[in-house]
């Protein structure tokens, strides 16, 4: 009886156990998928303020065809990728287009003069820092994840569960560096 009792206690322990593991896992996969639409809802608002910012720079600019289309090309491969690595590499191609408009800006100081440029400049520069802060809180919480079913005990029942690993959204290195324009 008492074998029973001690053997029935050691089973609902590990059930609560297996439990708890299983419900941080999932919490931790719904914290991903939240943080991961915060990034789309901002890379959206960025889609949304860039057809503007070419429009207004077409008036002072005509000349630069070839800066502009590059935005919008970039701006639309942007908008039709897929999951973190290929959202990552048009993202980065976009912010390298990106940074080309605004160097023009230098070239051109009735542009950089015009008050709505300068709005347009200022609210995608204020969107990039949200894109900045919705990467990182992905990416910290991929990590936790990605932790949680790769050390024990949690990596004996991910698998078996459906977890699977997660990729991070990342910056390649032709993004972190200056931009290079030439007139």
């Amino acid at each position: 009886m008492i074998i029973a009792l001690i053997v029935l206690a050691i089973v609902v322990v590990l059930i609560i156990f297996v439990v708890g593991i299983y419900n941080k896992m999932v919490r931790l996969r719904n914290r991903i998928e939240n943080a991961w639409a915060q990034i789309d809802v901002q890379l959206k608002r960025r889609w949304d303020l860039i057809p503007n910012l070419v429009e207004t720079v077409k008036g002072y600019a005509s000349h630069e065809r070839e800066t502009l289309e590059a935005v919008i090309s970039a701006r639309n491969a942007a908008t039709t990728a897929e999951g973190p690595a290929a959202q990552a590499q048009s993202e980065n191609m976009l912010t390298g287009a990106l940074r080309q408009i605004f160097a023009l800006s230098e070239a051109y100081p009735e542009l950089k003069a015009n008050e709505n440029f300068r709005d347009l400049q200022e609210e995608l520069t204020a969107t990039e820092g949200r894109i900045a802060y919705a990467r990182q809180l992905y990416n910290d919480t991929v990590l936790k994840y990605n932790n949680s079913i790769q050390t024990f005990p949690g990596v004996v029942m991910a698998g078996p569960m459906g977890f699977s690993e997660r990729e991070y959204f990342e910056a390649d290195d032709e993004s972190r560096g200056n931009v290079s324009v030439e007139f």
